[in-house]
């Protein structure tokens, strides 16, 4: 009894089971998510570099974009070299203290990601629904305080997760079918009384997931109602492409987090839940840059500046 106490207590390391494939089909997961982290960091360290040496592109929006790309390396980060270290060695085995500091992370990105694409959707409502007010609501003070918001916010709620996981006894599995250590699998995979950080992880769902949902559907409604208002076709089209990367980013992220997130965990497919994980993970990061380069002429015209420089 006594040393089943102790492996509960101190032998707690875990093991990354994301996908069982093939020698074959590994060295090709290798390859293709090895290629994705590569593309994601470079290029939302072209989109952080090309927003700080072009002056043309020093407004509200793209502070907002250059923090989302530095949060995203992070993100991508804090996840993938560990499973790229799995898929090569096939050594699944993480130690508690490196899942603890990965859920951390983790979540500080994700809580992070989900209030800068709040904040960026407040932005693009203050920009096309009072524009004559734009340069006044969206002042330099206010931008530095949301980003802070944004950050703290994601920084205390993953330090109170990664305190109260950490503290937590495993028993039972200690496989986490997923690319990460995960906040919600660790929770499941506990044998102690998890009452209290279920309560508390529900709540910060409500509060931290759909609140932000729902207050960037309301700044999009009222995006739309005063798009449609405009006389001229050339005015509505300018209008909806000045948002049209955010939305894309958001419907990409939220939609995929959100549904491994708020379903149950007995309700979803283990299965469904990693590829889910793989695209939010993974692509989604990877695409953010491509999104806001390749739909914003802004951008574009900026990168051929810096080229024509060089």
């Amino acid at each position: 009894m006594k040393e089943y106490l102790i492996n509960c207590t101190v032998q707690r390391d875990f093991h990354l089971l994301a996908f069982s494939i093939s020698a074959d089909l590994q060295l090709l997961l290798f390859i293709g998510i090895l290629v994705m982290y590569l593309l994601t960091v470079l290029g939302n360290l072209i989109i952080t570099g090309l927003i700080y040496v072009t002056p043309q592109l020093h407004t509200p929006m793209y502070y907002f974009l250059c923090n989302l790309s530095v949060q995203d390396i992070v993100y991508v980060s804090s996840v993938l070299p560990k499973f790229l270290f799995i898929l090569v060695t096939n050594d699944t085995r993480i130690v508690f203290p490196a899942c603890i500091t990965q859920m951390f992370f983790f979540t500080f990105c994700v809580v992070a990601e989900y209030l800068l694409l709040t904040f960026m959707a407040y932005d693009r409502y203050v920009a096309i629904c009072i524009p004559l007010r734009y340069t006044t609501i969206m002042n330099k003070d206010l931008c530095i305080t949301l980003f802070s918001v944004s950050w703290i916010a994601g920084f205390f709620t993953s330090l109170t997760y990664a305190k109260l996981v950490s503290t937590l006894s495993f028993c039972n599995s200690q496989d986490i079918s997923k690319l990460y250590c995960d906040l919600k699998t660790m929770i499941a995979l506990s044998s102690g009384d998890i009452t209290d950080i279920e309560v508390l992880f529900f709540v910060e769902c409500i509060f931290l997931g759909l609140t932000p949902i729902v207050l960037i559907l309301a700044s999009y409604t009222c995006i739309i109602a005063t798009v449609i208002k405009i006389r001229s076709s050339v005015g509505r089209v300018k209008a909806f492409s000045s948002c049209s990367s955010h939305l894309t980013v958001v419907l990409l992220f939220c939609g995929t987090s959100l549904s491994s997130y708020m379903v149950p965990e007995l309700e979803q497919s283990p299965e469904l839940d990693k590829y889910l994980s793989l695209l939010y993970t993974v692509v989604a990061p990877m695409l953010n840059p491509l999104v806001y380069s390749l739909r914003n002429k802004q951008v574009l015209r900026a990168v051929g500046n810096v080229l024509k420089k060089y």
